[in-house]
């Protein structure tokens, strides 16, 4: 809860002034209480027919099998593992954000939690989809899972990387589900209060009789904490657990014990970059100015530069334990990626993911939101580059020679990725029609301490240290949503 003594010098996380708290409740639920506007209707059109093609893409994989697929005998893994494992990457931000920054007290947290678990949920679900399609056979994926039968319980193969995906995945999943649909309650509740007839009587099942009393608050944060406490660990357990799909191999370029926490930074990465892709251009489409704030897009490029600098530095370190290594195969396996056949996949993924940010500590660059929205899709395109170098660099030059061969996607596979950031899209825009994508009830604890029209207060009855003072006005200049020519009566 944000204290109602907060330093002068601290920016603040909502903007604007003579907001209340009934505004803040109005300005939330605009996009859910309005009928949709002309620029989400052509959103979710466009998404609407990736969704399409995904399902075609599917249908056709089903259909024929996986043979449809560029896959060889040498490249057993290729397009479809590189979308699973950037999906799931995808989703780690979301639970970040809500999890770990919470346990920390961060507040800035509180404007960006809601979107960033929403973004959680469809990225898991677009990885899944990659899993039951990879298997051949979709209808016997049931038996992934420990099943009783007449001969006893029917136990997998837990020496399988599949079955180590997914506990991961599931797990991973429903954490996130109960830890984003408990954060809702109240604000489901909030949308029940104002809503008439079926509309009412839906959100009052959703919001599972949400009275708003003390005691009901209390419960709300005992249970949230404690969810934050399972969820922090799955930020470091399922890209691990995904990284040991590659590394408990032998295959060269696979076989190094770096990949569990590369993987992790990796998955922050590429989180926030997608954070950043959906709230800047949804803090506009919806007018989330003054709740979304350039305090929030800053702090997510500065995440963005030093998970960024993490895998630049996992890279190097990989490139010195091949040569260190001394093993020929290992050496080669390297060498190729930066000049063999897929030298153009490998050096995309340096600029993107290692260079690209760095341009983020110059802060007229960190505070411009073309930029920055610009970057974040470079960002997960340097991200999708790095898992197809991993996975079929390594693959189709293997120990024999006389088994190298190269992987050429199908339409299939690239309707499939194409597709599924389509059905992404469709959730999440659907999402923001039917949900608050700001978490209300968390923003009003930041109304009294942490906003800018309570500042105000403290600059203009307060004995504040001039030099704090004239700190703090000079920190708003980078604010779109703040009118600096109110300060000059202050």
């Amino acid at each position: 809860m944000a204290s109602h003594g907060e330093s002068i010098i601290r920016e603040p996380l909502i903007t604007g002034k003579d907001i209340t708290y009934a505004q803040i409740t109005n300005d939330i639920l605009r996009p859910v209480e309005n009928k949709p506007t002309k620029a989400w209707w052509i959103g979710f059109t466009v998404a609407s027919l990736g969704a399409l093609l995904w399902v075609v893409a599917v249908s056709y994989t089903f259909w024929f099998g996986i043979g449809a697929w560029g896959l060889n005998k040498t490249v057993g893994w290729a397009w479809d593992i590189t979308g699973f494992v950037w999906w799931v990457g995808i989703g780690h931000a979301g639970t970040l954000i809500s999890a770990v920054l919470l346990l920390f007290r961060q507040n800035w947290r509180n404007s960006i939690n809601r979107s960033a678990e929403a973004m959680t949920i469809f990225a898991v679900i677009c990885a899944a989809t990659y899993i039951v399609a990879h298997m051949g056979r979709p209808w016997m994926a049931v038996y992934s899972l420990p099943l009783p039968n007449q001969y006893g319980s029917l136990w997998v193969n837990f020496n399988s990387p599949l079955i180590w995906d997914v506990f991961a995945i599931s797990t991973y999943f429903s954490v996130s589900l109960v830890f984003w649909y408990t954060g809702l309650l109240p604000d489901i509740a909030s949308i029940r209060d104002r809503a008439s007839g079926i509309t009412r009587r839906i959100y009052s099942i959703l919001s599972f009789g949400w009275t708003g009393s003390v005691k009901t608050w209390q419960r709300f944060e005992t249970v949230s904490l404690i969810l934050a406490g399972i969820s922090t660990p799955l930020v470091l357990s399922v890209h691990t657990i995904v990284s040991m799909d590659f590394a408990t191999s032998l295959e060269p370029g696979w076989h190094t014990t770096i990949f569990p926490p590369y993987f992790v930074a990796g998955a922050i990465f590429s989180g926030f970059a997608m954070v950043q892709t959906l709230l800047l251009v949804a803090r506009k489409v919806l007018g989330l100015e003054n709740y979304i704030t350039m305090f929030h897009i800053e702090s997510m490029n500065k995440i963005i530069i030093l998970t960024g600098s993490i895998v630049g530095v996992a890279y190097i370190t990989e490139f010195f334990i091949a040569w260190y290594s001394g093993v020929e195969y290992e050496q080669y396996a390297f060498i190729n990626r930066a000049t063999g056949p897929y030298w153009w996949a490998y050096w995309s993924m340096m600029s993107c993911n290692v260079i690209s940010p760095q341009l983020f500590w110059i802060r007229k660059l960190r505070l411009s939101i073309p930029f920055s929205w610009f970057l974040s899709i470079v960002v997960n395109i340097g991200m999708w580059f790095e898992r197809f170098v991993i996975i079929v660099t390594s693959l189709h030059r293997d120990y024999i020679p006389s088994s190298w061969a190269m992987f050429y996607p199908t339409w299939v596979e690239v309707s499939i990725f194409i597709g599924s950031i389509g059905v992404f899209f469709t959730l999440f825009l659907l999402f923001i029609r039917v949900l608050p994508s700001v978490a209300m009830a968390e923003v009003k604890l930041l109304l009294k301490g942490s906003s800018e029209q309570a500042k105000k207060k403290v600059l203009a009855h307060s004995h504040v240290d001039p030099a704090q003072a004239e700190f703090y006005k000079e920190s708003l200049e980078k604010f779109d949503s703040v009118e600096i020519a109110d300060y000059a009566k202050l």
